[in-house]
């Protein structure tokens, strides 16, 4: 087996004139890998080379593999995601992966952005201040999930509250909020990070639904999906597949 001519045209569009030393070591792994990820997954289409790679570096992140992430990175940057939209990306990361797994993957984005020539810190990217950030948050969960906000505050128990307004002013006010991607992207990235992780069907579910509200629909998850396999393996896209398939029914 070889790398076939669609799979190389992919590959060499990311990474132009890389050469693998894997190919040396692992040939047989190498060519499967890159056939299937770089031909196979990528002819299935469903979304844009820019959305495929985001959603990539957003996997990457959740599943800690900052080795792929540091590759995948150059070749993102490559096609045309920008540096303000990677840096977005790993700051959407930190309330849904922790501020200690994502510190590594910051350090790693700044040094490949800075070898690349890029000027740090970027522009700011806040949308609220400290006095705002409650309000702020509260109108972008009701944007993507509705007055389902609400019934989550009425029914919290009491010493439980503190948590719903952590999301609030916190996760949404402070990271969801940002501009540099607009919010359809952002929930994608986050379903995105929710199917990587592992667990978080709970989770997952919900932000299937808001994917929807946000006009992301049963194609586009699955196309996210797919796009996602060779990373994160099957087991997780088929959890992923089956909370899709109960929220979302064919």
């Amino acid at each position: 087996m070889a790398i076939n001519a669609n799979a190389q045209a992919n590959h060499d569009e990311l990474f132009p004139g890389h050469q693998s030393t894997l190919a040396v070591t692992d040939p047989e792994l190498v060519d499967v890998f890159g056939n299937f990820a770089f031909d196979e997954v990528i002819a299935q289409g469903g979304i844009d080379t820019l959305t495929r790679m985001r959603v990539i570096l957003a996997a990457l992140i959740a599943m800690q593999t900052l080795g792929e992430y540091r590759v995948m990175l150059q070749g993102a940057l490559n096609v045309g995601v920008t540096p303000a939209e990677v840096k977005e990306i790993v700051y959407q990361a930190v309330p849904y992966v922790g501020i200690a797994r994502a510190f590594d993957f910051l350090h790693a984005t700044n040094e490949i952005l800075t070898s690349r020539g890029v000027e740090l810190p970027l522009e700011g990217q806040a949308t609220s201040t400290p006095e705002t950030r409650m309000g702020r948050g509260l109108a972008v969960q009701k944007a993507i999930f509705g007055e389902r906000i609400d019934a989550m505050y009425a029914a919290a128990p009491a010493d439980e509250l503190h948590i719903q307004r952590f999301l609030s002013a916190h996760c949404f006010g402070d990271h969801v909020a940002r501009s540099g991607l607009d919010l359809p992207t952002r929930e994608l990235l986050t379903f995105a990070m929710l199917l990587s992780l592992g667990g978080c069907e709970p989770q997952l579910k919900g932000h299937i639904q808001g994917n929807a509200n946000l006009g992301n629909g049963r194609a586009v998850l699955l196309s996210v999906v797919t796009q996602l396999v060779p990373y994160v393996g099957y087991p997780r896209a088929l959890n992923a597949l089956n909370c899709i398939d109960e929220i979302l029914k064919g």
